[in-house]
Parts: structure tokens; C-alpha cells; sequence
């Protein structure tokens, strides 16, 4: 049986992911109270096959404890030890939590009277711990319902192919902050700087002429050799451990030149060596 938690932030697409895995044949529950899962689990654990694959939606609003904050955490990981499971879990920046909420006009389950902000901070603190211990982070901030449908896929599809580790290569400005699911983060700042071009400074990575100056010399090149053999030594071993997805982050101080440069690059390298799928993003170049 495959047993899979989705958590996370309210607001963060934990909705959409459970129906995506339900799309994907499997039996969805959500937001089962706690004082159920232990059972819920056990039942599902002895289906006979009946229930091959099985996702539980769990949220803050059953794991919450008014007057004992983090108790309903800790039973859930209580129970959880007892069976084999994966956890995923959905984060997003606060800024896209906060639109999402007062497009939708609903109340965070943990804002009461208060501000949405200090709602979000709060939950957010609750349920480190299981941010701690997921399997999985997807940051649902800059993506797209399509990009997330193919991160879904990839990671749960019964599909072989699709089942094997996915990489995904993202690039990001340092100014706007590190993507928080990423699980390696390089700094590509040593590498000449197009923004200080005239010519160059409204471009972007995508582009010929930017890739040209980003490279000029041998450091990129040399970069990219080392970061190829790292990614060589890393990859099988993380999937050995069943790791099933590795975000790989590239910065530089904008994210719009040297950074989408150099990540159009290496998953260019991880393609040809077509060990696993690889999807390449670019969070800031739009800033």
C-alpha cells in the first residue's frame, strides 16, 4: 500500500493536490479528524490490496489544539510511526497566501478576529515539524495549476517512468529569497554581471546574447563541469534512499540573467544524460 499524508500551509494547494491523487486512482480523504487517522490508517493497512493507494488530507484546522499548541502535532507523528508512509507537503510564501485568501474572501482557520498574517505565522510554526519530516515540499508560490499537475504526476503516477526521481532545476534572485523547497542552492554571483550592460540589462538568460556574456571565459564552463559531476555522485545515492524529487536551486542577485542562464544549462546537461525526468523553472526572470 502506498500511504501518502498531504499537509501544509492553508492556502497552499492541498486541495488541488488530493484531487490530482485522486485522478491518479487514489482513495482521497481529507481532513479526517485525528482521533481518526490511527484507525483510518490501520483499516487501510489491512484492505488486502483493496486500497492500494490511499492520501489523507490533514490541516491545520484537526491538528490544532487550543491551549496545548503542538500536542495534536506530536500525536500525529506518533501514529504515523506505526505505519509506512510518505509525507508532502504544500508551502507558499506569505504575500501569495494573503491574495489567495481575499480573492477567495474566507477566514484562516488560525487569524480568529486578527490579521491573515498573523494567522499564516502561526501555522506556519505549528506545522514545522512536520515540514521537518516530509518527504516531499512542493512551493506552490510561482506555480502554475499545470506545473503542479506534472510535479504531481511525476512523483505519483503509477506510470514506471514516471515513478523515478524527478529533478527540477530552478532558478531564483537572492534579493527575493531562496525558494524554500529547494534541497541544493548554488550562487552563480562570481559569473559577469549582463545587468550592468546597456544592451543587455532588459534581456534575460533565455536569450543569446546574455547566455554569451554569462559564459565568456572558462569559469562557467568549469562551473558547470564540477556542478555535472556533483549532480553524477548525488542523484543515484539520493534515489537509492528513495528520494523521489530534488529541487536544485541557482541564484544570483535578480534572477533574471546569470542564474536562467546557467539553470537553461545544467538541465540541459541532465537531459542529454537522460538518467531521470527534469523540468527547468524561473521564478524571478519576470521581476
Amino acid at each position: 500500500m502506498r500511504f501518502v499524508i498531504v499537509t501544509g500551509l492553508s492556502g497552499s494547494g492541498k486541495t488541488a493536490a488530493l484531487k490530482l491523487l485522486e485522478d491518479m486512482g487514489y482513495f482521497c480523504v481529507d481532513n479526517l479528524p485525528l482521533e481518526l487517522v490511527d484507525k483510518f490508517a490501520e483499516l487501510s493497512s489491512l484492505s488486502s490490496g483493496e486500497y492500494g493507494k490511499v492520501a489523507l488530507g490533514l490541516d491545520v484546522r484537526g491538528l490544532y489544539r487550543r491551549g496545548a499548541e503542538g500536542e495534536g502535532i506530536r500525536e500525529l507523528i506518533s501514529i504515523l510511526q506505526r505505519y509506512r508512509h510518505e509525507i508532502l507537503f504544500l508551502d507558499c510564501d506569505k504575500d501569495t497566501i494573503i491574495r489567495r485568501y481575499k480573492a477567495s474572501r474566507r477566514r484562516h482557520p488560525l487569524s480568529g478576529d486578527g490579521r491573515i498574517e498573523d494567522g499564516i505565522e502561526k501555522e506556519r510554526e505549528l506545522l514545522e515539524p512536520l515540514r521537518q519530516r516530509a518527504d516531499i515540499v512542493i512551493d506552490t508560490s510561482e506555480l502554475l495549476v499545470r506545473q503542479l499537475t506534472e510535479q504531481m504526476q511525476r512523483l505519483f503516477s503509477d506510470t514506471t517512468e514516471l515513478r523515478d526521481m524527478f529533478v527540477s532545476v530552478i532558478s531564483f534572485g537572492f534579493k527575493y529569497g531562496i525558494p524554500s523547497d529547494a534541497d541544493l542552492v548554488f550562487d552563480v554571483r562570481f559569473l559577469p554581471n549582463p545587468y550592468y550592460v546597456e544592451e543587455l540589462k532588459h534581456k534575460t538568460g533565455n536569450e543569446e546574447a546574455v547566455q554569451a556574456y554569462v559564459c565568456q571565459g572558462t569559469d562557467a564552463a568549469q562551473f558547470l563541469e564540477k556542478l555535472k559531476g556533483l549532480m553524477d555522485f548525488l542523484i543515484p545515492r539520493y534515489a537509492a534512499e528513495g528520494k523521489r524529487q530534488l529541487m536544485i536551486g541557482i541564484g544570483c542577485t535578480g534572477g533574471k540573467h546569470r542564474s536562467v542562464t546557467i539553470a537553461n544549462r545544467l538541465s540541459d546537461i541532465l537531459k542529454e544524460e537522460d538518467i531521470c525526468p527534469v523540468a527547468v523553472f524561473h521564478r524571478d526572470i519576470e521581476r
